[in-house]
């Protein structure tokens, strides 16, 4: 037998359908995590909104000024980066900015825009096989572990393009200044460094920690899910990608490939040959 719902009912089901504990919105009122809008406009920045969004409460002021150096290292790597080439590629196809952004980013998924959130994996596997017992032997432990898994790059080490990715050392420094003061445990600033110590070992030249090795550090340290890691990485990205699209826009170029038309691809196929004469009609 079905029973009938009261109008009444039927409402409350309804406003229950979605439920949220980031914002509250009534006529003339708006609230995030509890703060009037009013009284965050001004007094607290973008980094701020990040975290007081993920992680339910507003940052000290040094954790929000660590975080706001992780995302301003990994606005732009050029355009030789896959998703900033298919932002301004897109463009010439005529897509507006919105359409080149979305198409950027959606190719930032494990290979490229990942490693943040796989370091960040990495990191938390060792600092729960280590518990009180020494980092490095965990780290060794840890990485031999994803090497008979499979695994063949180390997410967060090594560099195609840097043999010293310039963004580490500075973000670093400020992760050690960090812990220094408080702000952070440097826990996983010390799993990193371990992790690059471990990898070098009997190399004639080091393996350095990247931009994603060193961000995953600072993510770790303030808290967040790796998976909320990724996000924050392309939450940054994404600006570069939105200022190469409108570079590119304002350059007017119509159906800019991957590289100068004049630039022939390789081709590896079979030499030029006639169809045969049992397939003509």
């Amino acid at each position: 037998m079905t029973t009938t719902k009261t109008p009444e009912a039927q409402l409350a089901e309804a406003s229950a359908w979605w439920t949220t504990d980031i914002i509250d919105i009534h006529p003339g009122k708006i609230s995030l995590r509890g703060y009037p809008i009013e009284e965050l406009i001004g007094n607290v920045g973008f980094p701020d909104m990040v975290y007081l969004l993920l992680r339910g409460e507003l940052p000290e002021r040094a954790q929000a000024e660590l975080l706001e150096a992780a995302m301003v290292a990994s606005v732009d790597h050029g355009p030789h980066a896959p998703a900033i080439a298919i932002s301004r590629m897109a463009v010439t196809c005529g897509l507006p900015i919105n359409g080149a952004m979305a198409s950027a980013i959606n190719v930032l998924d494990d290979i490229h825009g990942g490693a943040g959130q796989q370091c960040m994996e990495l990191y938390r596997e060792i600092a729960a096989e280590a518990g009180a017992a020494d980092l490095a032997e965990a780290a060794a432990l840890v990485l031999e572990r994803w090497r008979c898994a499979g695994t063949r790059y180390v997410p967060g080490f090594g560099h195609r393009f840097h043999p010293v990715d310039p963004r580490t050392p500075r973000l670093l420094a400020l992760l050690d200044a960090a812990a220094t003061a408080g702000v952070v445990s440097g826990r996983f600033t010390a799993i990193g460094r371990a992790v690059e110590v471990a990898l070098g070992a009997g190399r004639a030249r080091p393996v350095p920690m990247n931009i994603d090795g060193v961000t995953a550090v600072i993510y770790c340290e303030l808290g967040f899910e790796p998976e909320l890691g990724r996000g924050i990485f392309i939450l940054a990205r994404a600006l570069g990608i939105l200022a190469h699209a409108w570079e590119e826009k304002q350059h007017g170029t119509r159906l800019k490939g991957p590289m100068p038309r004049d630039i022939p691809y390789r081709y590896n196929g079979q030499p030029r040959r006639a169809v045969p004469d049992g397939r003509r009609k």
